[in-house]
């Protein structure tokens, strides 16, 4: 049986309408900016199904904003949040797209960042405030934001995964989940790791000593403590 949290029960704290379109909006855009880093310039969102239909009514296009300028779903700048990108230099688009067979609420965010690479993120707001995201830069991915993450793309080569685990116990990491992925056998893989503890920078920069992985990103938990990673 499923536990359910004052979350699932009450809603979150936030501005907004609904939680499935404001709220959980703003979590998405606040997951995929630490997925991105901050250095983009243009930001393109390609909303499906009931976002597509009712953005500008239920405010998802302010929210989806604002999440990706960092803003929490209970700040009072998510209003303005279209306002403070446009002033800030940031382009932002909004389109309607067929993203195929996913949930009502899903959207497709694409990055431009200032050295000419995209970075794609894809995630639903399931209700409640709760999301998931579900594919980075091509890699099928399932992960809630509940935990601190780690997301890690690597050289599909013997004896990755055990490195990595290694420098997560001798800082105190502990982990939840681990799903691990590749495009093909040698080449690129991928590793979603969830952990009971937060995940510094001093991690990643460790990570990031091994030739092997090409890329590692820590994400804040998006419900309750900021983690200062």
């Amino acid at each position: 049986m499923k536990n359910y949290s004052v979350f699932d029960i009450l809603g979150p704290i936030m501005i907004g309408p609904s939680s499935s379109h404001t709220a959980g909006a703003a979590r998405l855009g606040k997951v995929a900016q630490c997925i991105a880093g901050k250095e983009f310039e243009k930001v393109i969102f390609l909303l499906h199904g009931s976002f597509a239909k009712t953005y500008k009514g239920h405010g998802t296009d302010r929210a989806l904003v604002a999440g990706i300028l960092g803003m929490e779903p209970h700040d009072e700048r998510l209003r303005n949040a279209i306002a403070i990108a446009e002033q800030s230099g940031l382009e932002i688009e909004f389109r309607e797209a067929d993203l195929g067979y996913v949930h009502p609420n899903t959207v497709k965010i694409i990055f431009e960042r200032k050295d000419g690479t995209i970075a794609e993120i894809t995630g639903s707001s399931i209700g409640g405030g709760n999301i998931l995201v579900t594919n980075i830069d091509g890699y099928q991915v399932e992960f809630t934001g509940e935990y601190a993450t780690l997301f890690i793309r690597h050289r599909d080569e013997k004896g990755v995964i055990s490195r990595v685990t290694t420098v997560l116990a001798q800082h105190g990491i502990n982990i939840a989940t681990m799903k691990v992925s590749r495009k093909d056998r040698g080449e690129e893989a991928s590793m979603i790791i969830e952990a009971d503890q937060a995940i510094s920078s001093n991690v990643e920069k460790e990570l990031l000593n091994n030739s092997s992985i090409i890329s590692a990103r820590a994400i804040n938990p998006t419900r309750g403590e900021n983690i200062d990673v």
